[in-house]
């Protein structure tokens, strides 16, 4: 990622007495569209964004590779430290390794999973799911290399952004930065710790003993962030302040942790951490109306309400008042995404053309967040908007073709192996007005301001970037969309028989 603008919107709001009735809030939680479908095609969309990791992944690439513009990379990551860290995503268009990004994106695919695998299989693309889950998690098993050490980041901003550079040719730092005991990092361990307990529960039929490790290295990192606990972007300093800094602290990366760790392993122990710490590390006091990478609220809250939901009827009565705490939150993120909270609410703008809008800086980020707990806008992603353009890479007549990508803008590797220099990069592919010759399919892109433009140009970084974290969220919208379309689909066709 290029940057990231400051200023992300975080109260502490009380929202007193409001309440969505209940069908319609139980619709919006499990997932159903709350805006019409249209013509969409969401299947192809989903194969499309899946395909998108495999352009991202870092390390040696598997024989099945389907990305074949891509090549193998930081093969020597770790090297310096004595550690192996080949693999893994890098996060944007640069050829950084970021650990909270990345595990961020972790958590919202294995949520996907853990919610509408169904969908996912139906549309043939479990398999790659699967995949795009286990090279993140592979690599954070080996990044996890004791109970209180976890290496949080590889490659350097300053000197990657330096360079326009394939990542088959960096020439560029690979410094690794870890945190430990004497340099924590509670939102990097807990959002890990997340990543991997909502994982376990993915492999948990299909592969008991990876599903056992992952829970392992999740119940170690959620009890090292939390008993070692401080900010990462403190301990790894300006390596990543300048790029992912932390605004909203690791409160709530720590009661996510939990909340997954309780799911996965139903232990009453996490739940009743997120019971006891619901108003200190601020789950049931910050109304939040965004949700992304940095800001876990929203998740959480509507994480939460899920399980009262569910388990209401069983749970004592101390712990459901609490999370009725927490759903009144959930509640007013849902209520600002959809301009419900009234003339003296905190409601998300929209653009014109009726998209939410956070920052100028990718914002869709945000949008994808909110679409994956509210299931709306994706017609607008897909190409319903002012530009009809698709912002979903490759997907649809119409779609960004020069988006701000090292690798995707500059020849393939396989195709040219002659060796580009850092400088080299930007006179020979950065500053070309011509189209990528590598179409970066499935990448979801940072998208239009907040008048509906659109400048298709390699240098708008703030529009033209894509992120892991962007498409992520998208992956499990796509499949229950899909498969609702199939069912709406094949209800028309019995109907259409009926009549003959």
């Amino acid at each position: 990622m290029e940057g990231e603008e400051d200023g992300r919107r975080i109260s502490k709001k009380h929202v007193a007495g409001f309440a969505i009735p209940l069908v319609p809030l139980i619709l919006i939680l499990l997932g159903f569209p709350t805006a019409s479908r249209g013509e969409s095609d969401y299947r192809g969309a989903l194969s499309k964004s899946l395909l998108y990791f495999e352009a991202q992944r870092s390390g040696r690439l598997p024989h099945d590779q389907r990305v074949a513009w891509r090549g193998n990379s930081g093969l020597t990551d770790g090297l310096e430290q004595g550690v192996d860290l080949v693999g893994g995503y890098y996060d944007a268009g640069d050829n950084i390794k970021f650990g909270l990004p990345m595990a961020f994106t972790i958590t919202m695919l294995s949520w996907s999973l853990v919610e509408y695998r169904d969908g996912v299989a139906a549309a043939g693309e479990l398999k790659h799911a699967l995949e795009a889950i286990k090279w993140g998690t592979d690599y954070f098993i080996k990044a996890h290399t004791r109970p209180n050490v976890f290496w949080a980041q590889v490659g350097d901003g300053d000197t990657d952004h330096y360079c326009w550079q394939r990542p088959e040719d960096m020439t560029t730092s690979r410094q690794a930065y870890k945190i430990d005991a004497e340099h924590p990092g509670s939102e990097v361990a807990g959002e890990t710790a997340a990543a991997m307990a909502a994982a376990s529960m993915v492999f948990q039929g299909i592969n008991p003993h990876y599903s056992h490790v992952l829970l392992h290295h999740a119940q170690e990192l959620f009890a090292f962030g939390d008993e070692h606990r401080g900010k990462y972007d403190d301990s790894i300093g300006v390596a990543v302040k300048s790029y992912y800094p932390s605004v909203s602290g690791y409160a709530d990366e720590l009661l996510w942790a939990a909340l997954w760790l309780h799911r996965a392993t139903g232990r009453e122990e996490y739940l009743d951490y997120v019971i006891r710490n619901a108003d200190d590390l601020n789950g049931t006091t910050w109304a939040i109306s965004e949700f992304s990478w940095d800001i876990k609220y929203a998740g959480l809250q509507i994480l939460a309400s899920k399980l009262l939901m569910e388990k209401g009827k069983d749970l004592q009565a101390e712990k459901k008042t609490v999370l009725e705490q927490y759903r009144s939150k959930a509640e007013h993120y849902l209520c600002s995404c959809l301009n419900m909270n009234g003339e003296d609410g905190a409601n998300v703008h929209r653009t014109p053309a009726g998209l939410l809008f956070v920052r100028h800086w990718n914002n869709m980020q945000y949008v994808a967040g909110a679409v994956f707990l509210l299931t709306s806008q994706v017609d607008y992603i897909l190409g319903a908007n002012p530009a009809g353009l698709s912002y979903l890479v490759g997907h649809g007549a119409r779609y960004p073709t020069r988006v701000h990508h090292r690798a995707a803008s500059s020849v393939s590797y396989k195709a040219d192996k002659s060796f580009v220099g850092c400088a080299q990069g930007y006179d020979r592919w950065y500053c070309r007005r011509g189209e990528n010759p590598n179409v970066l399919v499935g990448a979801l892109v940072g998208g239009p301001d907040d008048m509906d433009e659109f400048s298709d140009a390699r240098g708008n970084h703030m529009q033209t970037e894509a992120c892991t974290y962007n498409t992520a969220p998208m992956v499990g919208v796509f499949a229950k969309l899909g498969e609702l379309e199939g069912r709406h689909g094949r209800t028309q066709q019995q109907k259409t028989s009926s009549y003959k």
